[in-house]
C-alpha cells in the first residue's frame, strides 16, 4: 500500500451529527493519500459507533485517538493526535468543517518547507447547516452559490470564499487584510516544526490555542502563508457552552507572554517537563 503522505487531524466532541457530514466531505477529496486522525475529547459510544461505521464507508484510513472527557481539553488532544499522525505533515480541521472536495489539493500545492498554511472558512446558519444532508455532499450542491442562497445563505463577499479558485482566490489571498495565522479550523504545517515548538499549550481551554501555537511557530522561524480563498470549508452552527470569559482571559495573558517574551517552546505541551 502507498505510504500516505499527509494526515488530516479532526477535532470533535459529542457532535456525531456535524462529524459525520465532515466525513462525507472528505470521501469527496480529489487528493486521495491521505490519513484521518480524530482527535476526540471525550466524546461517547455514539460518536465511537459512527466512526466505526465510517470507517466502512470511505477509502481512507481512520485513527480514532479518544481521552476520558474532563471538560474542555482540546489542546491535551490535539497533542495526543499530532504524535499518532503517521505522515511528515499535518492539516488541521474541526469535526464542524465540511472541506471542498479540493481542500487538501490546495494544501498539498501550496504546501513549503519553513512555512505554515492558514486557510478560511465559510460560516453558515443553523437552518442551513441542518439541510446539508450526504446527498448535498457528494453531490458538491452545498457548495453551489445557487444552492446555498435558496437555503437561506444570506449575501455578503464572503461568500466569495466558496467559489473562488485559481486567479481570482490567488488575487484575493493577496488582497485581504486579514493576517495569516493558524487557524483550528483550516491550517497545515509540518509535524517536525509543530514538534520543535512542542505542540498545543495545554493549559489554554477554549479561545486562542490554535494563535497561539501559529505566534510560537512564527517566532521559531515559520513563516505564515495565506491561503483563506484558495482552500475552502463550510462551518456548521452550533452552540458554544464551553466558551467561558475565564478560559478567554487565561488565554490572552497567555498569548501575551508568548508574544513579549517571543517564546518558541512551551513547557505545557507534548513534552512535559
Amino acid at each position: 500500500m502507498m505510504q500516505k503522505n499527509i494526515s488530516v487531524v479532526i477535532s470533535t466532541y459529542n457532535s456525531p451529527d456535524w462529524l459525520k457530514k465532515v466525513i462525507w466531505g472528505y470521501n469527496t477529496q480529489t487528493y486521495r493519500n491521505f490519513e484521518m486522525v480524530i482527535a476526540d475529547d471525550g466524546s461517547n459510544q455514539e460518536t465511537f459507533d459512527l466512526i466505526e461505521l465510517m470507517k466502512k464507508e470511505v477509502f481512507f484510513p481512520i485513527i480514532h485517538i479518544w481521552h476520558e472527557d474532563n471538560g474542555f481539553q482540546k489542546s491535551q488532544i490535539l497533542n495526543k493526535a499530532i504524535l499518532g499522525c503517521t505522515t511528515n505533515y499535518i492539516l488541521m480541521s474541526d469535526g464542524d468543517c465540511i472541506p471542498r472536495p479540493d481542500f487538501i489539493e490546495q494544501h498539498i500545492k501550496f504546501r513549503e518547507e519553513g512555512f505554515f498554511l492558514s486557510g478560511g472558512y465559510h460560516k453558515l446558519p443553523l437552518a442551513l447547516s441542518k439541510n446539508i444532508e450526504k446527498e448535498t455532499i457528494y453531490s458538491e450542491q452545498c457548495f453551489d452559490m445557487k444552492w446555498l442562497k435558496s437555503n437561506g445563505m444570506r449575501v455578503s463577499f464572503k461568500n466569495s470564499k466558496v467559489y473562488s479558485k485559481g486567479l481570482l482566490s490567488g488575487l484575493l489571498n493577496f488582497l485581504t487584510p486579514t493576517t495569516p495565522s493558524w487557524n483550528g479550523h483550516n491550517a497545515s504545517g509540518w509535524k517536525e516544526d509543530i514538534l520543535s515548538v512542542n505542540g498545543f499549550d495545554e493549559r489554554m481551554q477554549y479561545g486562542g490555542q490554535d494563535r497561539e501555537l501559529g505566534e510560537r511557530l512564527v517566532n521559531f522561524g515559520i513563516k505564515p502563508k495565506q491561503i483563506r480563498y484558495s482552500t475552502v470549508c463550510l462551518h456548521l452552527d452550533h452552540p458554544r457552552g464551553y466558551a467561558t470569559p475565564e478560559s478567554i482571559k487565561k488565554n490572552k495573558n497567555i498569548r501575551k507572554a508568548t508574544k513579549v517574551n517571543r517564546k518558541k517552546w512551551t513547557d505545557f505541551g507534548i513534552l512535559k517537563k
